[in-house]
């Protein structure tokens, strides 16, 4: 992408009513909007959250299907997720917004118990040691979507990483914590949920045409 047009994305983030692009220091110091998340949908519907959106698309097409339940797209990169923004607001969905903030600071975004469900769609798997804190499922990570979500909130990843998979199965296991649905394969699972294999994001359709395996794992967090 041009650097033209990320800026034009950039500007155009800043007037669309469902972007919220706080600063750290904004979050860090005590953010208007946690806990008060009803306010700004104007609704007490569930919360759902994608991490590390890209797109939207996965923000965007739940959305259409669930009226009642409030998504939000959370990533770093405005210029990516502008797509969906304005795709949300040429399409009057009302219940969607997007952040652009780092996904490390999803605690300091929303109160205890605020959050109904996490995606993790195609994380960067971060393969290397030194790069294990990164891991969007790491112990660390964990911890902060625990703290967010609800007694029986969920989490979902998506995954064409087999590492990211077998990493995150592994932890799961090894620290006791509930692997409501796995399977290293999804596309080729009959009996896969509709919601994750009616969404496909732009990646994962490109992935799909050299038929590189989709990984899906849902699970809860125990402690």
């Amino acid at each position: 992408m041009g650097s033209k047009n990320k800026l034009k994305r950039f500007r155009e983030n800043e007037t669309f009513a469902n972007v919220i692009q706080p600063t750290r220091k904004e979050v860090t110091e005590g953010f208007s909007k946690k806990g008060n998340w009803n306010t700004f949908f104007n609704n007490n519907n569930p919360i759902v959250l994608e991490l590390g959106c890209g797109k939207g698309e996965y923000t965007i097409a739940l959305a259409r299907k669930n009226p009642k339940i409030n998504y939000i797209g959370i990533d770093i990169k405005g210029a990516r997720f502008w797509r969906g923004a304005k795709t949300a607001l040429e399409e009057k969905l009302t219940n969607v917004a997007f952040i652009r903030t780092q996904i490390e600071l999803v605690d300091l975004i929303f109160a205890e118990n605020e959050v109904q469900e996490i995606w993790i769609t195609f994380p960067d798997p971060q393969i290397k040691y030194q790069r294990t804190k990164h891991r969007m499922t790491n112990a660390e990570f964990l911890k902060k979507y625990h703290k967010v979500l609800k007694p029986e909130g969920v989490v979902n990843l998506k995954t064409d990483s087999e590492f990211m998979h077998g990493y995150t199965l592994g932890l799961l296991h090894g620290a006791g914590h509930e692997v409501l649905y796995a399977h290293h394969d999804i596309y080729k699972n009959y009996h896969a949920p509709e919601e994750v294999t009616s969404t496909q994001t732009f990646y994962e359709s490109q992935y799909l045409e050299v038929n590189k395996p989709i990984t899906y794992i849902k699970f809860k967090i125990r402690y």
